[in-house]
């Protein structure tokens, strides 16, 4: 989506040529880093934007700055300005929060928590700017801002312009000295700020009581000032004019613009009004709105730009530009004062001059602000295609709510393409409606109907089934989910690789639910092979991540790992960069090389994911990762950090329509029963409701074989036997071998614990028949090793034993890995990697790295064994 966002929106305004230099607000605004958030709240006109990109000009460090506008009150769009501008101060940093939050699959809390840890291990500092921040306040906004608020890292200074306090909680952010406030009061000229505005740079020779006159009626008020010294200009009563001057509000205002725009060539007061529709200007378009001659365009915005008539240009080559807002607000009220019926005309042009452009965005904004709606839904229904190709349903999503009902209620092709937008955005509210309307659409005679795109008019009627097939799989009805998947693929045309593809996945989905993984396999990879077909790689790697799932479970760990290469090969044959999926692949083949007892690949694996950025990843890459490295540091005994990417695997964790087969919960409470907390996993099975004599279902299989392993950890071998037996039987009928050979390890152990040492041995006999073919070992590895108790440091080694966490540190402190790259691996924040290693250092009696490792060799504290953990 970043391609479709107004890029000059990301751009610092320029410091103003006539600026007044204010190093007491300067001052204030640096001396404000010390604080997380800086508040510059103050009425329009009082120089907020000005100060703050003269302050920044030459602040030395990365700004990401954003200005916002009434369009950015929707989620989505405000935080992937916010997002792009984060990743354009600091490269990498917000790549990967942006996927998400363009997925339309993840919490706003989920999003910032990425981007939150990504800055935190960052070694500089990034001030992030949200001016004019009250036109995009609302309550949807607010809650991620008083979350991204409330977990600001050290590495961001966050400072938010606007006309009115933002909904965040400032008393607090007060009371712990985190706010710094940048009020009117402060903003207002003083005496001398004011001389030197009127007469230094604007040359006007006022007398000292004129300056104070002029300062005292305005109140400092910026604006004010400045409109007031463009109608002195070659003014002969100058006296006159200020003495007949008074008030400090709009009215004012208005009163000095209409002077200013009385005194302006008819020519130039055309143009300002004609372009007064536009949020930015450039040349060719206003030549297009205003409908003057080729050049003209850039010759009047040269001449406003001299003139200096309210004109902000966005980019430093001044191609864009746009008016101070309390101008345009005047010029959009004189239009309409003055030429009523020329608005709509004015924006019409807008909107084929971006139209042809190929920025459908705008377009279909001018038109609809020129109330032709009809226009607006031709523009979207041409769109779409395109949009879902690009993955870019956030924008579908946002237009189903601005097209009027009259208009669309004729279009089924449009009809049915808004439906999915708001289903890829997992809004499903009011979506079986929208389908009713759509069947009685498709029932009415062809004459009645607006068909735009006819080529996708024949999908319409398999599209109804596939949409409806989705609707029953998240109402938990996975047979209806698979009887409507089935129409879907009989109703579509001949050729349509993505409605049957779209409808195999789902009837794959549902299959899944209900425990038929072979089923589930089968339609996953007609889906695949339908994608493959039309070149939608980015789906059919996402497909992948499910097929290599399924030929887990079905104990083909082979397969699995020729899937998913496959599926590498194919990334790479695009050409194209890195492409989305690729680092989900590279997670994937850890989890099979961990299975093989392959560590070290597997860490490399997961390494070489992590270098491509989470941005190479699908939504769910960010916890599949954490789960991932997880397994690997408890087999390192390194407790305390898999319980931490566990918690934050949650934190961060992005659900789809995949059912939640593998908890990320059930792997923290297998962790803590390794980790000998056993009390802390039977206290998990009591909170999630699971006894051994449950009904057994496939959705909480994974929960009742942790179960059995809590069970097993508190030495209670008959009831875990059991349990064990009826889901060995479940999962034979089922042939999830891959699950089979797990409870077939657990069943020896506990058969061994009842002393039937026969009967352990036949369970384990078959476990090895099983795993063996394949190459399955870490099961085998962790029946071996039983579960020992954690590793410890030797006793009376250290009179302050280093924790699980310091050990964790203490093994990357002997790698090549810088801080960052210790805190990237940890994934916490640089700052508690330092904290970690003073307390190492203070422990070891050292007071370097090169020291604290060799004094760490002569005591044992590197030596590591496996754990025996397994999930």
């Amino acid at each position: 989506m970043a391609d479709a966002l107004l890029e000059t929106k990301l751009l610092a305004p320029r410091p103003r040529r006539e600026a007044v230099p204010r190093p007491r607000l300067t001052g204030l605004l640096e001396r404000a880093r010390a604080a997380p958030v800086t508040l510059v709240s103050a009425p329009a006109g009082f120089g907020k934007t000005t100060l703050l990109a003269t302050w920044l000009a030459d602040a030395g460090r990365p700004v990401a700055w954003v200005s916002l506008d009434e369009r950015d009150r929707q989620p989505t769009t405000y935080w992937s300005y916010v997002l792009l501008a984060l990743d354009r101060a600091v490269p990498g940093s917000a790549a990967a929060a942006l996927t998400l939050l363009q997925s339309g699959q993840a919490s706003i809390e989920a999003v910032l928590a990425g981007v939150v840890n990504e800055l935190s291990v960052q070694d500089g500092e990034v001030t992030l700017v949200l001016d004019d921040h009250h036109l995009a306040d609302g309550p949807e906004v607010a809650a991620g801002m008083t979350f991204l608020v409330d977990h600001l890292p050290p590495q961001l200074h966050l400072v938010v312009s606007t006309r009115a306090d933002p909904a965040l909680p400032l008393s607090r952010l007060r009371a712990r000295g985190e706010l710094v406030e940048v009020r009117a009061a402060d903003l207002r000229f003083d005496a001398d700020e004011a001389a030197a505005y009127l007469n230094d740079l604007n040359d006007l020779g006022l007398p000292p009581e004129e300056v104070a006159v002029l300062e005292a009626r305005t109140e400092g008020w910026v604006a004010a000032l400045q409109l007031a010294a463009l109608s002195l200009r070659d003014r002969a009563d100058a006296s006159g004019f200020i003495d007949r001057f008074a008030g400090d509000d709009r009215f004012v205002v208005d009163y000095l613009v209409d002077e200013v725009l009385g005194r302006q060539p008819d020519d130039v007061r055309r143009f300002l009004l004609d372009t007064s529709v536009l949020e930015r200007l450039t040349a060719p378009l206003c030549e297009a709105v205003h409908a003057g001659a080729p050049g003209s365009g850039r010759a009047m915005l040269d001449l406003l730009d001299r003139q200096n008539l309210f004109l902000v240009p966005l980019d430093d080559h001044r191609r864009w530009y746009r008016y101070h807002h309390l101008f345009a607000d005047v010029l959009r009220a004189h239009l309409l004062q003055e030429r009523p019926g020329d608005a709509a005309e004015l924006h019409r042009r807008a909107s084929r001059w971006y139209a042809a452009g190929g920025e459908v965005e705008e377009a279909v904004r001018h038109a609809l602000a020129a109330g032709d709606a009809e226009a607006a839904a031709e523009l979207v229904e041409l769109a779409v295609p395109g949009l879902r190709r690009e993955r870019r349903e956030s924008v579908i999503r946002r237009w189903a709510d601005l097209l009027p009902d009259e208009v669309v209620r004729n279009r089924p092709v449009l009809a049915i393409e808004l439906v999915g937008g708001l289903m890829a955005s997992n809004d499903f509210a009011g979506v079986e409606e929208r389908l009713v309307a759509v069947e009685g659409m498709l029932a009415r005679p062809a004459s009645e109907l607006v068909v735009v795109d006819h080529g996708e008019l024949a999908r319409v009627p398999a599209s109804l089934d596939v949409y409806r097939s989705a609707l029953a799989l998240v109402g938990g009805d996975p047979a209806g989910a698979i009887d409507r998947a089935r129409r879907a693929i009989a109703a579509a045309p001949a050729g349509d690789d993505l409605t049957i593809a779209a409808a195999s996945a789902l009837a794959g989905l549902a299959s899944w639910a209900t425990g038929d993984v072979v089923g589930a396999h089968e339609s996953y990879v007609v889906a695949a092979a339908g994608l493959t077909r039309i070149g939608y790689v980015a789906d059919v790697l996402g497909c992948t991540i499910t097929i290599a799932d399924l030929e887990l479970t079905l104990g083909r760990l082979r397969d699995a790992e020729r899937t998913l290469r496959g599926a590498l090969e194919l990334a790479e044959r695009q050409g194209s960069g890195v492409l989305r999926g690729t680092a989900d692949m590279l997670v994937a083949l850890s989890r099979a090389a961990w299975h093989r007892d392959d560590l070290a690949t597997a860490a490399d694996l997961l390494r070489r994911a992590d270098d491509l950025g989470e941005a190479a990843g699908l939504p769910q890459n960010p916890y599949r990762w954490r789960v991932a490295m997880a397994r690997l540091r408890a087999v390192e005994r390194d407790w305390a950090t898999a319980l931490e990417l566990l918690d934050e695997a949650e934190r961060v964790y992005v659900g789809d329509f995949s059912p939640p087969v593998h908890p990320v919960h059930a792997t923290r409470a297998r962790v803590l029963a390794a980790s000998g907390d056993v009390a802390g996993a039977v206290a998990w099975a009591g909170e999630h409701g699971l006894t051994p004599d449950d009904e057994l279902s496939y959705l909480r299989e994974y929960e009742h074989v942790t179960l059995a392993r809590i069970l097993l950890a508190q030495e209670r071998p008959g009831e875990a036997g059991a349990l064990l037996d009826r889901l060995l039987a479940a999962a034979t009928a089922g042939q999830r071998l891959g699950t089979v050979i797990e409870l077939e390890v657990l069943r020896a152990r506990a058969l061994r614990l009842t002393g039937d040492a026969a009967a352990a041995e036949a369970a384990h006999a078959h476990a090895v028949a099983l795993a063996e073919p394949e190459g399955w070992v870490r099961y085998l590895v962790d029946a071996a090793a039983d579960a020992p108790a954690p590793a410890r440091v030797p006793h009376g080694a250290l009179v302050d034993p280093l924790s699980d966490r310091e050990l964790g540190v203490l093994r990357l402190l002997g790698s090549d890995l810088d801080g960052p790259g210790i805190a990237r691996e940890l994934v916490v924040s640089l700052n508690t990697v330092r904290t970690h290693t003073k307390h190492i250092y203070t422990k070891l009696g050292v007071n370097n790295r090169r020291a604290a490792i060799t004094k760490a060799h002569q005591l044992g504290l590197l030596s590591r064994v496996t754990t025996g953990f397994t999930t």
